[in-house]
């Protein structure tokens, strides 16, 4: 088979183990030949390419990235964007599309599969948000870089008897901040699925420092919300898929806490930081099992589906599965978590 493969969304710890997975198993195994479309589907859209062979993807299982680069373009928000994508694909003789992405990235996979194009999907997305799968690689790396900063701001905290917000990735899921705050030994943890009452958090940290203990880490995802809601910063803009650049959840949550309370307050924003770097050792395995699992699907004709983890077994799911809804964190870790979780009303369903 001739495979072309892409790289969509924001970049991610593993992804060029992916690929490095899926050129090695199908030159060796099935005498594949591979095309890399660069930039994602900006690279498909634009008939941009670059080789893909056992030379180009020799000693880069370590390498944070990808190789093949990318972008949030949506070719569905294009004139004809689609059908140029499957046009590009046949003229490069591509029997099928292999696209290593989040939800943006697999929804624009659906559709061209719904049109025909023989397309398997690669779950990729730090925030670890995606339906279907159990894990999505780069999220442990992401992870440990977040706990590893909040072990550091606890020092600094102590000393100085500060409240520190960390503010992390997580748009619309709180699995980065639930399980670095837990790690981390966080006091507060702020996360999208439930909304926060700030004077309960200032009363929590009040409390916490009448019992002797002067400083407080507050771990807050970037799509975390007030009670009443947020106020959208119009100027911050939109991407292709129509999401909100976020940010500045932590500067305004740490400037309230210190209005309550009076204590000195200052926020720490992680940002792109979560996403640099080499992969997790757990994250370079996970993804080379998807590449591996994602070549394997291609050969026995299951397309429309995307590589997924259930248990310790990978498995093929349908894409539309995937990308049906957010994975959201569920009780059972919430359940382990402390703080202003503890006094919430807890209204979210169990996730399979």
């Amino acid at each position: 088979m001739r495979i072309g493969m892409l790289t969509g969304g924001g970049d991610c710890p593993g992804l060029n183990a992916v690929i490095r997975a899926v050129v090695r198993k199908g030159t060796f195994h099935y005498d594949d030949e591979f095309v890399g479309f660069v930039e994602g589907w900006r690279g498909l859209l634009e008939d941009r390419t670059t080789e893909l062979s056992l030379a180009t993807v020799g000693g880069i299982l370590p390498r944070g990235g990808t190789i093949l680069r990318t972008s949030r373009t949506n070719p569905a928000k294009r004139p004809d964007g689609l059908q140029q994508c499957a046009e590009n694909l046949k003229k490069h003789g591509c029997d099928a599309l292999i696209a290593i992405g989040g939800d943006d990235t697999l929804s624009v996979a659906q559709k061209l599969f719904d049109m025909g194009v023989k397309v398997i999907g690669v779950p990729k997305t730090i925030d670890n948000d995606l339906s279907g799968t159990d894990f999505t690689f780069g999220f442990d790396t992401a992870v440990n870089v977040a706990t590893g900063a909040i072990d550091r701001v606890h020092t600094t905290a102590e000393a100085h008897n500060r409240v520190i917000v960390v503010e992390v990735m997580g748009r619309d899921s709180g699995w980065i901040a639930t399980y670095s705050g837990i790690a981390g030994g966080a006091d507060v943890i702020l996360i999208p699925e439930i909304p926060f009452d700030i004077d309960q958090v200032a009363e929590l940290i009040r409390q916490r420092h009448s019992r002797g203990r002067y400083f407080s880490i507050v771990v807050a995802a970037e799509g975390a919300t007030f009670a009443g809601g947020n106020v959208e910063d119009g100027a911050a803009g939109r991407d292709e898929f129509g999401h909100v650049r976020l940010g500045g959840i932590g500067a305004l949550v740490a400037s309230e806490i210190e209005k309550r309370t009076g204590f000195e307050s200052r926020s720490v924003v992680l940002g792109h930081i979560q996403r640099g770097g080499s992969p997790s050792a757990f994250d370079r395995v996970l993804a080379t099992r998807y590449g591996l699992g994602a070549i394997d699907m291609a050969h026995r004709g299951e397309f429309g589906h995307m590589a997924a983890l259930r248990g310790n077994k990978i498995v093929s799911v349908p894409l539309a599965e995937a990308i049906a809804s957010n994975r959201k964190v569920d009780k059972e870790i919430l359940d382990a978590s402390i703080g202003i979780l503890d006094k919430l009303d807890f209204k979210i369903p169990k996730t399979s």
